[in-house]
């Protein structure tokens, strides 16, 4: 693969999504697009390329996209931002008129995990929470995850990741040789195809967002781009959840770290009161 190659699949992929592919990082392009080549009798990356610069290739270049993104997730990953989640529902359900329901965003939600794991310990504090209703929304830069995602069904080996036996039992049934989670939790967790540096003001604002694990993938002007656009689509009291490798600071000033718990941020002060 020549440099023009790589440069021109590059810039494509981060233009689309925000990943940003490095020069080291050819042999992941052989890796993840073989198949998706020998399918379409592409012989070579240069091949593929000189294919993506033609801008009638859409389909094309949505599939390339998607088979460079990581969709890595699990149920509790990581375990401390939902142990954070429970503590700071009660005060959100305090603070908020009777009826209106509490929002989250699992925003690049790969096949639900993180968006079904809220859903479990909203479901779990229903009388905690005088049984306010809630709305969980995941999305996905992928077709396929979102697919998958809003089916609700996992491996035997998924469901060994991170979640306890009891909420298994609980919220899940087995069928076809999977285990599918429950329908009531299903109807309140719904899952769209949406690209993180798009707009998104249209879906309102969230008391909680979770975003985690994908800004390690972008550069600082896309990370400030993201965080900024979240920053606007907080609730004054609400949480944003990074991953444990990512950070604000040096990035934006329209969030702060809480004091104590790693990872969440919320609005300063000055910017919760205006908003």
């Amino acid at each position: 693969m020549t440099p023009d190659s790589f440069a021109t699949i590059a810039n494509l992929v981060k233009a689309r999504s925000g990943i940003v592919l490095t020069a080291d990082k050819g042999y992941m392009l052989e890796t993840r697009l073989s198949g998706l080549m020998k399918r379409e009798a592409i012989v070579s990356l240069d091949l593929l390329a000189q294919k993506l610069r033609d801008g009638r290739s859409e389909a094309l270049l949505r599939e390339v996209v998607e088979a460079l993104t990581t969709n890595e997730s699990s149920f509790f990953r990581d375990g401390k931002p939902f142990d954070h989640l429970r503590k700071i529902l009660p005060k959100l359900h305090a603070t908020r008129p009777a009826g209106q329901p509490i929002r989250i965003w699992s925003a690049a939600c790969s096949t639900g995990q993180e968006a079904y794991s809220c859903a479990m310990i909203l479901a779990e504090m229903k009388a905690q929470l005088g049984n306010r209703p809630f709305e969980i929304l995941g999305t996905d830069l992928s077709r396929d995850v979102v697919t998958r995602a809003r089916e609700g069904a996992f491996t035997q080996f998924e469901v060994q990741r991170g979640l306890p036996v009891q909420l298994l039992v609980k919220f899940f049934r087995q069928e076809e040789g999977k285990w599918r989670i429950s329908p009531e939790l299903r109807k309140a967790t719904r899952f769209e195809e949406r690209n993180l540096l798009g707009d998104h003001r249209i879906l309102g604002r969230f008391d909680v967002i979770f975003c985690r694990n994908v800004l390690i993938y972008f550069d600082t002007p896309t990370k400030a781009q993201v965080l900024g656009a979240m920053a606007s689509m907080l609730t004054p009291d609400g949480v944003l959840y990074l991953g444990g490798a990512e950070t604000v600071l040096g990035i934006t000033d329209r969030l702060q770290a809480i004091p104590g718990e790693r990872g969440a941020y919320e609005l300063p002060q000055a910017l919760a009161r205006a908003s």
